[in-house]
């Protein structure tokens, strides 16, 4: 990945949705690869790879013109979710994102 290339935050809910912002890296944990983006007063924002233009959206979300609240992949994930902490099992928790997030992103 180029160090200096304009990247789009996609995210819905996300507080600078729609706003593009230079990548100056990545970084990856146990949830997955978050883009390291440079927001216009120098803060670092570490943003979830899927919550940009990077990837392609989701025909499911595309499909379904934006009108679903869930895909049906997250509703079965929650559902396995529930299942296993009914049963008394803690499952994988995530690791937490190292580092200083900016106040935008939190």
């Amino acid at each position: 990945m180029a160090a200096t290339h304009l990247v789009r935050i996609t995210h819905p809910f996300h507080p600078l949705s729609g706003q593009q912002f230079v990548c100056v890296g990545e970084r990856s944990n146990a949830s997955g690869k978050r883009l390291l983006l440079q927001i216009e007063d120098g803060t670092i924002c570490a943003v979830l790879r899927q919550w940009t233009d990077l990837i392609s959206p989701d025909p499911e979300i595309v499909l379904g013109q934006h009108r679903a609240l869930f895909r049906v992949a997250d509703l079965l994930e929650l559902a396995r979710l529930v299942h296993r902490l009914g049963r008394g099992e803690a499952g994988d928790k995530p690791e937490s994102v190292s580092g200083e997030l900016c106040r935008k992103c939190k």
